[in-house]
């Protein structure tokens, strides 16, 4: 008879109703959403900064978004992504495949809009820990405290922007802003731009704004230069040191005056709605403790979906949760408090060893096969097929080194191991 509540309704969130909606004894599934619509990052608005109730926008798409990754390795395991000519799509059909996937798995009548987790709080049951959650219907304004056995929380974590510590960042005399707010190029017209931050996002939008810009700098530290052509008016630049006026000063000794400073930085975890008894700290962007980036190990009826990044993310989503359900259920038992301690502290040091920081403790990148294959191995589940990693590293790399390009590759899924890639016309079957 367990009752479990849902915190998102996005990818994730949506991955774990579908489960728990077939899972044995589980006899409700409340998914709390605090927006008007599923599909969390995958959602447009043109609007920013807070919305109609005073809460942050969540969102941080902008309108020509499309993906930085082949739909191919896009979808669920058991429900893929509709096929079609192209590779790579606008964020609107990804809104689309997620509509269809809650649909088609009866879990969209579990969603409750406009819902705003204020508190989660654990306490002592008859048998085992339960968990106090309360939410406020935004409509009506009225707060409600409903008891659940378990928690998955599935708000994501490409929506409270990090902001970095640059020297003379807070008294620049131009324009700031973070990529969580932007949303077409327009705004740019005609101002030089300092993007600060390769990553996908800041690649993409420095590649776009090019059209409407004097000029884009883009102030990256990656270990491996892009091979991409960019057009005239952007020029690649080591980090900034610091700003002065409208003065960027960069890691190489020269120096820039720029009009705009666009931050894509990235993003921060955060749990608001966690009262400080449920034992979760993010420090440094490291949240702990948990067990396999997943499980709350102090009170192990709490679970994190979507934690780490550099991953086929709907495809580890549902990992995740296939694992968590089977621990539920009694197909494997969780290790004591003690182990899961120990295997977290362990993992850092050797993660450390490695030259990973802190605030890179949940990014996995290389070291996702090793952990897909951790948690089918301990759950006895299925593993995810070696092919979707082939095709991310292969994506990635395209991505980095054909920035104007790459979305023209089509890929295609021949069986676990190998697929087949069209680039430029030509095709290429890789194993």
């Amino acid at each position: 008879m367990t009752r479990v509540c849902v915190v998102g309704a996005g990818a994730a969130g949506l991955c774990a109703a579908r489960h728990l909606l077939v899972t044995p004894g589980v006899i409700q599934v409340d998914v709390l959403e605090q927006s008007g619509a599923l599909g969390g990052t995958w959602v447009y608005t043109e609007n920013v900064g807070y919305d109609d109730f005073g809460l942050p926008i969540h969102t941080s798409m902008y309108k020509s978004l499309r993906t930085n990754l082949p739909k191919e390795i896009m979808g669920f395991p058991d429900f893929p992504v509709p096929e079609s000519e192209k590779s790579y799509l606008p964020a609107k059909d990804m809104l689309a495949f997620l509509q269809l996937y809650a649909d088609r798995n009866g879990v969209t009548k579990h969603i409750k809009f406009r819902q705003h987790v204020q508190l989660i709080i654990p306490k002592a049951g008859p048998k085992n820990e339960l968990w106090d959650v309360t939410y406020k219907d935004l409509g009506t304004g009225v707060s409600v405290t409903n008891e659940y056995d378990y928690v998955f929380v599935c708000n994501g974590h490409y929506n409270t922007p990090f902001i970095p510590n640059i020297p003379g960042l807070k008294k620049f005399e131009g324009d700031v802003m973070h990529s969580h707010d932007y949303r077409v190029p327009e705004i740019f017209t005609g101002k030089r731009v300092l993007v600060i931050g390769a990553g996908p996002s800041g690649m993409d939008i420095a590649f776009e704004i090019t059209r409407v810009t004097t000029k884009v700098i883009l102030s990256h530290h990656l270990k491996e230069e892009p091979k991409s052509e960019f057009p005239d008016n952007l020029v690649l630049k080591p980090d900034v040191v610091k700003l002065d006026g409208k003065k960027a000063t960069f890691a190489d000794g020269t120096e820039d005056e720029v009009d705009v400073v666009f931050l894509s930085t990235g993003y921060l975890y955060n749990f608001p709605f966690l009262h400080e008894s449920c034992d979760i700290v993010v420090e440094d962007n490291c949240v702990e403790p948990l067990y396999k980036h997943l499980v709350n190990i102090h009170h192990p009826t709490m679970c994190f979906i979507g934690v780490p990044y550099y991953v086929c993310a709907f495809s580890m989503f549902d990992l995740q949760v296939r694992y968590y359900v089977r621990s539920m259920t009694g197909v494997f038992k969780l290790p004591s408090s003690k182990e899961m301690i120990q295997h977290w502290e362990e993992e850092k040091l050797e993660r450390a060893a490695r030259g990973y920081t802190k605030r890179q403790a949940h990014m996995m990148g290389p070291d996702q096969e090793r952990y897909y294959a951790s948690l089918a191995c301990e759950a006895d589940t299925d593993n995810l097929p070696s092919v979707i990693t082939k095709i991310r590293e292969e994506s990635s790399l395209r991505f980095l080194h054909n920035i104007q390009s790459y979305r023209q590759d089509v890929y295609k899924i021949i069986d676990d191991d190998t697929y087949e890639i069209i680039s430029n016309g030509k095709k290429e079957i890789i194993c």
